[in-house]
């Protein structure tokens, strides 16, 4: 996939040739569950990997130890080339390069659709009032929401409030963008108008790390697919390869359930 000249970028300089995002021998632990378990997965600039795996497989936490919204117990993160910060400022501005997206939408109820967009870059970026709504209003054109920004998240569908959520993320011109499951709490005829935003994104060259179940998209937007299964990473390839050739028992019966419906 190309980066066009308007793709969205980080709010710094490349700090090095390397990987975007580098997890090395990460471990992660529930008291005794053994959640992550030597996880080593690099993620270059510009790429779409998308996570899949059966459900308690250890995706969610994966995803979310890259901005430390979840800790982890040994190995290493880098994005960017930089160690993950421990606290303060210094990770703020951490999670404001490395946007995120859940399945809930996260939304400030008591806030407009435009507030909710701009509170981040004026609060931690420190963009003026009016630069951040101008660039929040481009978002949400791109987004396909732009009639809603004076609403509160309540007036609107599920689908538009997870669109919403994107371009909240996008207005910190993050460097890359984390999707934990982003369509699950939507209804069926909401879940293309989401995924059309990710691809859209994808093409723009966003890189991004997905956890989905939507095979469609893990078929025709990522570059990688990453297969869990009780906390290992089991599988990593082309989605081509992985979903006509799997090579584990575990990929051919995750597989052999998900797609014959």
């Amino acid at each position: 996939m190309t980066v066009t000249d308007d793709a969205p970028v980080g709010s710094d300089a490349p700090r090095s040739g390397g990987p975007l995002v580098e997890l090395a021998e990460v471990q992660k632990y529930y008291g005794g569950l053994h959640v992550l378990q030597d996880i080593d997965l690099t993620v270059a600039r510009g790429e779409v990997v998308v996570v899949i795996g059966p459900s308690g497989s250890g995706k969610s936490t994966l995803c979310r130890t890259i901005n430390r919204l979840e800790p982890i117990d040994a190995g290493r993160i880098l994005v960017d080339g930089m160690p993950l910060p421990q606290e303060g400022r210094a990770l703020a501005r951490h999670r404001a390069d490395v946007g995120m997206v859940f399945q809930s939408f996260n939304l400030f109820a008591h806030k407009t659709i435009l507030q909710n967009v701009t509170l981040g870059p004026i609060k931690v970026r420190g963009l003026a009032k009016g630069e951040a709504e101008t660039r929040a209003h481009e978002l949400l054109d791109r987004v396909g929401v732009a009639q809603q920004a004076d609403k509160y998240p309540a007036q609107l569908s599920g689908g538009q409030q997870q669109r919403v959520a994107i371009a909240r993320a996008l207005a910190m011109d993050p460097k890359v963008m984390l999707f934990d499951e982003p369509t699950s709490a939507l209804d069926p005829e909401m879940i293309k108008e989401v995924l059309d935003v990710m691809v859209d994104l994808a093409e723009r060259g966003m890189t991004m790390i997905v956890v989905t179940h939507e095979m469609g998209f893990a078929r025709t937007a990522a570059n990688r697919v990453v297969f869990m299964a009780d906390g290992r990473i089991l599988e990593t390839t082309d989605p081509e390869t992985f979903f006509t050739s799997p090579e584990s028992d575990r990929a051919k019966d995750f597989l052999g359930k998900i797609l014959k419906h």
